[in-house]
């Protein structure tokens, strides 16, 4: 598995609760924060549940 970098660029502001904590739990939670995950399919799944929050990209 190869390795993705996670930044935040929009807000949880007016976001369902499930997005904030999906944020939360990718290690997120300001504004061009960036984390670094293995990409599996845990990781994957949640990014694509706040895709609309975050830019990806691969390492």
């Amino acid at each position: 598995m190869g390795k993705v970098a996670v930044t935040q660029v929009r807000s949880t502001i007016r976001r369902p609760r499930r997005q904030k904590l999906t944020i939360k739990a990718l290690g997120l939670g300001k504004l061009h924060r960036t984390v670094e995950h293995e990409a599996t399919p845990q990781i994957l799944g949640m990014i694509n549940k706040v895709k609309h929050l975050v830019t990806v990209t691969e390492l």
